[in-house]
């Protein structure tokens, strides 16, 4: 029985999704005459209280065109220094929107309104750049899945507002936060300038993302991911499965938390465990105690047993659950842990 909780990326369409990506009447989306993606689109724009959406083949694509909306070349963004932006986006914002990154030391990647204002530069002062933008990512990936309080996203906006801050959340896996915090989808269109989800982690989608936000902005964006090389043609039968996982796979994400939290108290007993980050949602990192072996060997002892995750780097080791993560691999893994 392999075990893969390398990352939620690693699932497989259900029948039922695949079933809807073969029903999918499509056509030429680069004209936006695919039916099923213009349904897709509007449909999670709607979810969100804003005008519109676009379709994206990666949530990197859609973080990036969001930057490049908000911000000009040489100008600045405010983000935490475990933002996926920064850390994991190949070096994006320098590269495609020609601005920097103020880093902002927070609490497992969500920091406060108070950082914000500290991290912004005086406007008139031209020898540093300006800042444009401020970025949340929600839940925070490397921060182990943790879910922000809305109250402190509402003070941020507050600063946004006061300096004409533009305000983007990367919410690859916002509906994990939805569902763990029981918020809606509309709290955080009302918030946002743009918001960017993920449809291939936590829903289980083979490909893509939206970005929403005004009808002005997503005209804009079209453009941009042109530029970038997202135009997709017949890309109904992917726009088909994200449909389908927003009408059947969201609930059901409760089920990744349950799990990962019996991980995360799996790991807690094990004498050889340093340390086990709080467990929110679907993501469990943590460290081992290297006086009774490596995290390598870690690793290694799980691959050995075809149970595979990952190391983030620093003695850091992740594991995430996901819909292909079923009872039975979950039971044989925790009594494997206890093996260990």
């Amino acid at each position: 029985m392999k075990i893969n909780l390398i990352s939620d990326t690693v699932t497989k369409p259900s029948p039922g999704m695949l079933e809807a990506m073969l029903r999918a009447e499509v056509g030429d989306d680069v004209f936006k005459e695919d039916p099923t993606v213009n349904a897709l689109e509007a449909k999670t724009a709607k979810m969100f209280g804003k005008e519109a959406a676009l379709f994206f083949p990666s949530g990197t694509m859609a973080n990036q065109t969001a930057i490049k909306l908000h911000t000009r070349p040489g100008e600045q963004l405010i983000c935490d220094a475990y933002a996926h932006i920064f850390n994991y986006e190949g070096g994006g914002v320098s590269f495609n929107s020609g601005a920097s990154c103020r880093l902002v030391d927070g609490d497992r990647g969500m920091f406060v309104a108070q950082q914000v204002e500290a991290a912004i530069n005086p406007p008139d002062f031209y020898h540093s750049p300006l800042t444009s933008l401020v970025c949340i990512e929600n839940t925070t990936n490397k921060g182990g899945g943790s879910c922000w309080d809305f109250e402190e996203l509402e003070r941020i906006k507050t600063i946004c507002s006061e300096h004409n801050l533009g305000y983007h959340l990367d919410g690859a896996r916002l509906w994990n936060a939805l569902v763990a915090k029981n918020e809606t989808p509309e709290q955080y269109g009302g918030l946002f300038d743009t918001i960017s989800v993920c449809l291939s982690k936590g829903l289980g989608c083979p490909v893509g993302s939206l970005l929403v936000g005004s009808e002005e902005e997503i005209q804009k964006a079209i453009r941009i991911r042109k530029i970038f090389g997202g135009g997709m043609r017949q890309a109904g039968y992917l726009a088909a499965a994200g449909i389908y996982a927003l009408d059947n796979h969201v609930d059901r994400l409760v089920e990744d938390h349950k799990r990962a939290k019996e991980i995360g108290g799996g790991l807690d007993a094990l004498g050889f465990v340093k340390k086990v980050e709080p467990v929110e949602t679907n993501i469990v990192i943590f460290e081992i105690d290297e006086n009774y072996m490596s995290s390598a060997d870690f690793v290694l002892r799980l691959s050995e047993r075809d149970i595979h995750i990952i190391g983030m780097g620093q003695g850091k080791l992740r594991m995430v659950t996901h819909m292909d993560y079923t009872d039975g691999m979950h039971n044989f893994f925790m009594e494997t842990m206890k093996r260990l």
